[in-house]
């Protein structure tokens, strides 16, 4: 429904907004108004909810793009779609570096629902656009800083696949190379050695299905987690392949796990190039295969920046931090408290 009333002065501007669904007006405001409080405090506006209407008051620009956001989100939940405060949030970061975007193009891009019942969607553009990437190559690539879904979403597009019957099978791998430890110095087997490398893995999987369907599927080898080492020799058909922390990978290792790929396989290689764990005589085979592999028609590479973190707020602040500190910009010392 278009503004019923539009009072521009200068800058600042006044919008009225009024929905029909008194129910879906009162989820769209949030319990309590709390959804328009972080859009206020997110957009610096003030928002006013009489009934069904909505005053919308402050800058210009801000006013438009909360009234957009909110007639998209009205949308959403017109389709039956719940939201969230995170959804909230992941919605005003989208339309703010581009307000013609269609949130429901990306919030309602549902991608698997996990054994809690909840869906998983992507929450950003360029998740979005990761997504796309592992449904239509054989080979995809998503680079960039933790916090932004990478490991994530590919195992979710990894479990569709196999609940769809599209692979028979999941193999999960990491380089087993963590801060320049070794295997050797630590305790146990092999099997206790690589476990605490392969523990996120494990952990992501553990969200999208049910503990015990998990440790069944690893029993049968339906789905298998292990060091990268383990893949040599092999040729893997019919199956959904994620190489995660690929930034620890060497030239050999990236390109041993590359041609593994086998007839009716998709390969989804995840990694962040400023996090390298490598000896410093030992050149990151994802920072190779990034110059080497691209163009190549079938795989597709994503780069994520630190605006796509999806973790807590704080997240995102902190890789910026780091990102100042490493370009010499901002001293280690800088704003410390020593309260």
């Amino acid at each position: 429904m278009a503004p019923t009333a539009n009072k521009v002065k200068g800058q600042t501007a006044t919008v009225q907004v009024a929905f029909d669904d008194n129910h879906l007006v009162q989820q769209l405001a949030g319990e309590q108004n709390s959804y328009l409080k972080i859009i206020e405090k997110q957009l610096d506006i003030r928002i006013h909810l009489r009934g069904n209407q909505f005053t919308l008051s402050g800058d210009k620009p801000q006013v438009e793009l909360t009234e957009r956001l909110l007639h998209q989100l009205m949308e959403i939940l017109q389709k039956g779609y719940p939201l969230f405060a995170s959804d909230i949030l992941y919605s005003i970061r989208i339309l703010s570096e581009n307000i013609h975007r269609d949130l429901k193009d990306i919030l309602l891009d549902q991608v698997f629902i996990a054994s809690n019942k909840r869906v998983i969607t992507p929450k950003s553009v360029k998740q979005k656009e990761y997504i796309e990437a592992i449904r239509n190559h054989d080979i995809a690539f998503g680079i960039g800083p933790a916090g932004t879904g990478k490991t994530y979403l590919a195992m979710a597009m990894a479990v569709a696949a196999m609940s769809r019957e599209q692979v028979r099978r999941i193999v999960l791998v990491r380089p087993a190379v963590e801060a320049g430890e070794k295997l050797g110095f630590l305790p146990g087997d092999l099997a206790e050695k690589v476990n605490p490398y392969l523990r996120p893995l494990y952990d992501a999987l553990h969200d999208m299905m049910d503990y015990e369907k998990a440790a069944n599927l690893i029993a049968r080898g339906a789905i298998e987690v292990a060091p990268l080492a383990f893949m040599r020799g092999r040729t893997l058909n019919d199956a959904f392949v994620i190489l995660d922390e690929a930034q620890n990978t060497t030239r050999e290792q990236m390109k041993m796990f590359l041609t593994r790929l086998g007839l009716g396989s998709k390969a989804v290689i995840t990694g962040d190039i400023t996090q390298i764990d490598l000896p410093e005589n030992k050149a990151s085979g994802l920072v190779e295969a990034i110059s080497l592999l691209k163009g190549i028609d079938g795989i597709r590479l994503v780069f994520f920046t630190n605006r796509d973190v999806v973790r807590h707020r704080l997240v995102q602040e902190i890789i910026q931090a780091y990102e100042r500190l490493e370009k010499g910009k901002a001293p280690a010392s800088q704003g410390a408290s020593h309260e």
